[in-house]
């Protein structure tokens, strides 16, 4: 993305973001599911607490 940090005015920067999204190129689809990297919670016992 377009580097605003020297834009002090609110306004013209978000003009500035917005431009540099539209004109970045479009990302690839996933290959896997959003959350196959998070730990997993095994199923506890009944009663007992899991976290």
């Amino acid at each position: 993305m377009a580097n605003t940090s020297s834009i002090t005015d609110k306004i013209e920067r978000k003009k500035v973001k917005r431009a540099a999204r539209k004109k970045a190129a479009p990302k690839a689809p996933r290959t896997g599911a959003r959350g196959e990297n998070k730990a997993k919670v095994k199923k506890a016992a009944r009663g007992a607490s899991k976290r």
